[in-house]
């Protein structure tokens, strides 16, 4: 990206907002100096609690080790490192302080209670469209919780992106406060799921491509993107998976992390349903329904054949890496020799369902970047709770292994084209090292 052109194009957008009278300086609101929490009911709060576990608040506000949002936490974008607000009801350095309407005007329009815009990082873009009572739920339990006295971190970033009033101008482009409209083709499950998927839910926060400015493309809903190194799978009409999704497919894997047909959340993704694992199953249910509702079938005869013609390329624990022929190049050949000895124990033939699906069902092994498949060899797979036994250990390789490894998997279980550039993938991939 260049930052300069970046830079330039920023500040025009920030003198077109002053123009339009755009609220560049938001006024404070006043603080509280006491919580009152006589209008509180316990099913508001209880909805809150569920509202938050589908929002996934945990993954970026809460800490490493801790059980409170006392924020903190590190999120790296291309302008730099955000760090996560404390929304414990602490006074000094939470939320305590915040009436509803401070609270509300954070979601809605991603300004806090003192005036400053809030980085998109924060993505009141897709909370904007929540309902009130909703909101006062979450609000509610957000209240309810332990204050904690963690003082913010500061924000890393350069030079214009610092500047807070800069975000009046990405809101006047990019931000729609408009409320969440149900679809009449929809049932009122898969409009439920709709609901939740897109506004609290922000799941095309992740699995939709971003512009240079930071923003959700528009018409490139669910068309993949990234988030903390991974590759984020395209959803729906726009998936790539061999055997397609229906909605056993999408319940199993919101709910376990799971799929029989797709394998297993891993990065980012495992925070969401370890979140969804403990929320209300209707509402998770309702979210597999919209999801299947806005993929196309492929038919269950034609995915089954596709599951099986995938599943007869599974190799023996015992085979000859010499089956491959004479004519195979020699980094191929390298690469099945390092699965023989470091992989085949777990991914063979499969007999039990105990054991990892076909490794041509998976996503890191068909998309067009070897990056997630790095990321899992190098890092291993911390298991969600629903599925908490399969857990795969992390493999020390060597970048010339780890390129040789992928152009063998690659070879072997996709027919998709060969990965190019593979040395310096696994160059940037052993530099990257373990997550933080």
């Amino acid at each position: 990206m260049n930052k300069n052109a970046v830079s330039g194009t920023l500040a025009v957008v920030l003198v077109a907002a002053t123009v339009v009278l755009v609220d560049v300086f938001p006024s404070e609101i006043k603080p509280l100096t006491s919580l009152d929490q006589a209008g509180f009911s316990d099913d508001q709060i209880e909805l809150g609690h569920n509202l938050t576990l589908i929002g996934d608040c945990t993954s970026c506000h809460q800490p490493k080790g801790t059980k409170h949002m006392s924020g903190g936490v590190a999120l790296p974008t291309p302008f730099g490192t955000i760090y996560s607000t404390n929304i414990t009801p602490d006074f000094q350095n939470g939320i305590g302080s915040w009436s509803y309407g401070a609270f509300e005007r954070s979601m809605r329009d991603g300004v806090d209670r003192d005036g400053n815009h809030l980085y998109p990082a924060f993505p009141y873009d897709h909370f904007a469209a929540t309902t009130d009572e909703d909101l006062t739920a979450v609000y509610q339990f957000l209240m309810t919780r332990e204050p904690i006295a963690s003082e913010p971190k500061q924000n890393e970033l350069s030079f214009p992106f610092s500047l807070r009033p800069l975000l009046a101008g990405w809101k006047l482009l990019f931000h729609n406060t408009a409320p969440f409209e149900a679809d009449p083709a929809l049932t009122v499950e898969e409009n439920r799921g709709a609901y939740l998927a897109n506004t609290l839910g922000h799941c095309s926060a992740c699995h939709s491509p971003r512009n240079m400015f930071g923003a959700v493309k528009k018409n490139s809903f669910f068309e993949g993107g990234e988030a903390e190194g991974w590759i984020i799978p395209p959803l729906a009409e726009h998936s790539i998976s061999t055997v397609g999704w229906d909605i056993d497919d999408y319940a199993d894997y919101l709910f376990d992390g799971w799929s029989e047909k797709h394998g297993i959340a891993g990065g980012a993704m495992t925070e969401v349903v370890d979140n969804l694992y403990e929320a209300d199953e209707d509402d998770v249910f309702a979210m597999a329904a919209w999801l299947a509702k806005i993929t196309p079938p492929i038919g269950s005869d034609k995915s089954a054949k596709r599951f099986k013609a995938i599943a007869s390329l599974d190799l023996p624990e015992d085979f000859d890496v010499t089956f491959v022929g004479q004519n195979i190049p020699t980094n191929i050949l390298s690469g099945a020799q390092i699965f023989k000895g470091k992989c085949v124990k777990c991914h063979k033939a499969r007999l039990v369902k105990s054991q990892p699906v076909s490794l041509g069902l998976s996503f890191s092994v068909n998309d067009g970047s070897p990056k997630n498949l790095f990321k899992i060899i190098l890092e291993g797979i911390d298991p969600p709770l629903g599925v908490s036994s399969r857990k795969m250990q992390a493999i020390s390789l060597s970048e010339e292994e780890l390129a040789a490894v992928a152009s063998f998997v690659r070879w072997r279980f996709s027919d998709q084209a060969e990965w190019m550039d593979l040395a310096t993938d696994a160059k940037e991939a052993a530099a990257a090292g373990p997550p933080h």
